[in-house]
């Protein structure tokens, strides 16, 4: 029988290169930074405006890419379903349910960030800051923890009984932009949230973990709904098993299968994504217009 290797054996590697490596220039500013947010705002401040700030930046951030892209032509090569533009109108619909969605629903969930780090004791302070591994681990393990959740609850969403009158809203759009990552009945916002904050309160051993985990959650989820398909200049493309833009429009041009929110091992293990290889095969077999997926 092998020997079981602790934990602190497999990560000692790491503390080690890291005591080698060349000072981080940005580290000294962003500790300066960091300690002047912690004497200048209250935990409260920190946990509630602080985290609503990173989620509406992050936000918009991301969506701008793509939203540039359908004013750029030779960009249209790279659009999943090119017959189904964005039009001013469906983004003006989307920007003003996601304003009440990110106020109304949202931000009273985020509130509950202070009484959760005060009850847990989660530290603000830079003395406390995990290393960047640390970090990236945790926030690996948030996403697989989310991932799992997203895919049966938004599997469950789609049983008939209960589609038309939470999960439909989603699918408004056929052909999803950026800013349709969040567009959702508040239920829906709730109930797939969940697996969001399940995470944090799993493995969160620092307030920075929160604002790291909800940064690369928006960049994926508005990276799988933003309608292109540009793997080469996609980082995320790197890990295995991520799903991707093309993976989760289909979803939406097809309504059913391909549930998972970031990972495909779920719809691959109960071959939920059958349909879609199904049509990727009658694209290749030139079956199916190239331009329709």
């Amino acid at each position: 029988m092998m020997n079981a290797t602790s934990i602190p054996e497999i990560i000692a590697p790491l503390y080690l290169a890291n005591e080698y490596l060349p000072e981080n220039p940005l580290k000294a500013p962003f500790r300066d930074a960091w300690n002047s947010m912690n004497e200048n705002y209250t935990k409260f401040q920190i946990a509630t405006w602080g985290s609503l700030i990173v989620h509406e930046f992050v936000y918009f951030a991301a969506c701008l890419p793509a939203f540039l892209f359908q004013f750029m032509p030779f960009m249209r090569r790279f659009k999943i379903q090119p017959d189904r533009p964005e039009t001013f109108d469906k983004q003006w619909k989307c920007f003003k349910l996601l304003m009440f969605s990110h106020f109304c629903i949202q931000l009273p969930m985020i509130t509950g960030t202070y009484y959760f780090t005060e009850f847990f004791n989660i530290p603000y302070d830079w003395d406390h800051m995990p290393a960047w591994w640390d970090i990236g681990l945790r926030v690996f393990g948030c996403a697989v923890i989310e991932d799992t959740w997203h895919y049966f609850l938004h599997w469950a969403l789609h049983d008939r009984r209960i589609y038309k009158y939470i999960h439909k809203l989603h699918h408004n759009f056929q052909a999803p932009f950026g800013m349709t990552a969040e567009y959702a009945h508040p239920l829906e916002t709730i109930i797939l949230g969940l697996g969001f904050f399940i995470g944090i309160m799993t493995f969160a051993n620092h307030i920075i973990l929160l604002w790291a985990w909800v940064t690369i959650r928006l960049l994926e989820t508005i990276d799988v709904h933003s309608g292109y398909d540009i793997p080469y200049l996609n980082i995320f493309h790197l890990f295995p098993f991520y799903a991707g833009s093309r993976f989760h429009d289909f979803h939406h041009y097809n309504f059913t299968g391909n549930y998972g929110s970031t990972f495909t091992w779920w719809d691959k293990l109960f071959k939920t994504d059958s349909q879609f290889y199904e049509y990727q095969a009658k694209v290749q077999a030139g079956k199916v217009s190239k331009k329709d997926t």
